[in-house]
C-alpha cells in the first residue's frame, strides 16, 4: 500500500471526501490511491495535516468501556485505537478468550459466562459495547432451529434472552453510551417483533436515546457483509447515524489487497502456518478433488431445482460473500480461484485482513488457534474498520472532558466527517 493511500485510510474519510479536501477530482484521488500516478505534494500536507491534528486531539481523549459477549476483540480494537480504556471483558468460549488474551494487554481478568456476573461486579464505564449471540435471529440460525423445531430469538432460553443481560448491566451502571451489534435479519426477525422488544426496552424501559444503522462492509473490506448497529445515549444528543460518512463502495478494496501475494514478498515468520518458504500458500488450503465434485455436484443439484444455493467462486478483483463461522466446513461461502488446479479456502491470516484484524498486507494479529477455531472466530466476529468509523462517529457525543467534544465536531462541521 502506498503512503497516500495510508494517509486516506489514517484520515477515515471517503475519496469523494479527500476530492473536496484537497482540491482534485473524485478521479484523480483514486488513482493516487491506487498508486497510478503520484499524487500531488500539496494534497499529501493536507492530509498529514488533517491525520497530526486528529491524532493530537485523540491522545488527548480519555473514556472507559467494557467488552461484553467479546469474541476475539472487534468491538474493542475499533474504540481503543480512539483512546479508550476497556475495563472488563466477559466470553465464554475459551478458545476465543485464548486469542483475545494473545491480542491484548488486560490488566484484568477476561471473564466467561455473562450470566454469572453480578452487575454489581462490573466497574464503572463510559461505554458498554457488545455482540451479543446473533444466532437465533440471522437467517441461518432461524432456518435450523425451525427445522429442529426448536424456539429461536427471544424464546431461546440458551441465546436469545442473553440481550437482557446487556440491559440488566445498563439498568445498573447507566453508562453514558452504548454500542450493539447483531445481524441484519434482527431487524426482521419475528416480524419486526424482537427488534421492537430490543428498542421499548432500550428506549422506554432504560431511557436511552437509541438510534441504529444497517451497515455493509464492501466500503472497508472486500466482504459484503451486512450488520446492523445500534447506539444509544443516556442523555438528550442530536447524534444521528444519517450523518455517518459512508466511503463509495465501488471504491472499496478488492481480494487481491487480503491475499497472501503469493510471491515470495510476504513475512515467512508470522505466516509459516499458511504459505510455504517461497510465500505459495500451503497445499492443505486448497479442496480435494472429492470435496469440490461435491461441491459442483451439489450447486448443480439445486440450479435444476431453482434454488440459489451453491457455492462462490471469486478472485483477487471480485469481493466475497459474507464470512460465517460455518466456513471451516467446505469453504463454500468464499473459494479462490486457482490457475491449473482446485479452489481453496481463505486460509486465517486471509481472514483476518478479510475482517479488519490485519490491515491488506499486514501479519501483526496473533492466531493461537487451529484453523478450525480461527474460521470460526472469525466468522462471529465484527469487521474492525466499520467499529472505528462508527467509534469515531459516536466519540463527540461521549467524551466528557470539556473542549474535546468541540474539537473533534470541529473536524465534521469543516465538512469532512470524522466518521
Amino acid at each position: 500500500m502506498n503512503y497516500f493511500a495510508e494517509l486516506v485510510i489514517k484520515t477515515g474519510l471517503s475519496q469523494q471526501s479527500i476530492s473536496e479536501l484537497v482540491g482534485y477530482s473524485p478521479r484523480t484521488v483514486h488513482r493516487w490511491f491506487r498508486g497510478e500516478i503520484k499524487p500531488r505534494e500539496s494534497a499529501v500536507k493536507i492530509l498529514e495535516s488533517r491525520v497530526a491534528r486528529e491524532k493530537n486531539i485523540l491522545e488527548q481523549t480519555s473514556f472507559t468501556f467494557i467488552d461484553l459477549f467479546a469474541g476475539i476483540g472487534g468491538l474493542r480494537k475499533g474504540f481503543e485505537v480512539l483512546g479508550g480504556k476497556c475495563v472488563f471483558t466477559s466470553e465464554w468460549d475459551e478458545y476465543a478468550q485464548k486469542t483475545y488474551k494473545a491480542n491484548f494487554e488486560c490488566d484484568h481478568p477476561v471473564n466467561g459466562d455473562i450470566t454469572k456476573i453480578d452487575a454489581k461486579e462490573i466497574p464503572e464505564h463510559d461505554i458498554l459495547l457488545a455482540g451479543f449471540p446473533c444466532q437465533p435471529f440471522s437467517i441461518a440460525g432461524v432456518s435450523k432451529k425451525n427445522s429442529l423445531h426448536r424456539p429461536h430469538g427471544f424464546n431461546c432460553e440458551t441465546q436469545g434472552t442473553l440481550f437482557f443481560d446487556v440491559a440488566r448491566i445498563l439498568a445498573y451502571h447507566r453508562p453514558r453510551a452504548f454500542l450493539l451489534e447483531n445481524v441484519k435479519n434482527l431487524v426482521n426477525h419475528d416480524k419486526g417483533r424482537t427488534f421492537k422488544i430490543i428498542r421499548d426496552t432500550l428506549s422506554n424501559d432504560l431511557g436511552y436515546h437509541v438510534q441504529f444503522r444497517v451497515i455493509d462492509a464492501k466500503p472497508w473490506v472486500p466482504q459484503h457483509r451486512e450488520r446492523i448497529f445500534i447506539a444509544g445515549f443516556r442523555d438528550t444528543t442530536d447524534f444521528s447515524f444519517n450523518s455517518l460518512s459512508i466511503p463509495d463502495a465501488t471504491e472499496g478494496p478488492k481480494l487481491d489487497a487480503i491475499l497472501h501475494p503469493e510471491d515470495g514478498t510476504e513475512d515467512y515468520s508470522a505466516n509459516s502456518q499458511f504459505i510455504d518458504k517461497s510465500g505459495r500458500v500451503l497445499p492443505k488450503y486448497t479442496l480435494s478433488d472429492h470435496l469440490w465434485q461435491y461441491l459442483q455436484d451439489y450447486a448443480r443439484k439445486h440450479r435444476e431445482k431453482g434454488n440459489g444455493f451453491g457455492y462462490s467462486l471469486v478472485g483477487r478483483d471480485d469481493i466475497s460473500r459474507t464470512l460465517s463461522a460455518r466456513y471451516h466446513k467446505d469453504g463454500s461461502e468464499i473459494l479462490i480461484m486457482q490457475s491449473g488446479k482446485n479452489p481453496r479456502r481463505l486460509t486465517p491470516r486471509e481472514c483476518s485482513r478479510l475482517m479488519g484484524f490485519d490491515k491488506p498486507g499486514e501479519s501483526k494479529f496473533l492466531i493461537p488457534v487451529s484453523d478450525t477455531r480461527a474460521y470460526r472466530q472469525f466468522g462471529n466476529a465484527v469487521v474492525v474498520p466499520v467499529v472505528e468509523t462508527v467509534a469515531r462517529h459516536m466519540l463527540p457525543w461521549i467524551l466528557n472532558s470539556e473542549g474535546h467534544p468541540v474539537m473533534l465536531r470541529q473536524l465534521s462541521l469543516e465538512g469532512f466527517p470524522v466518521g
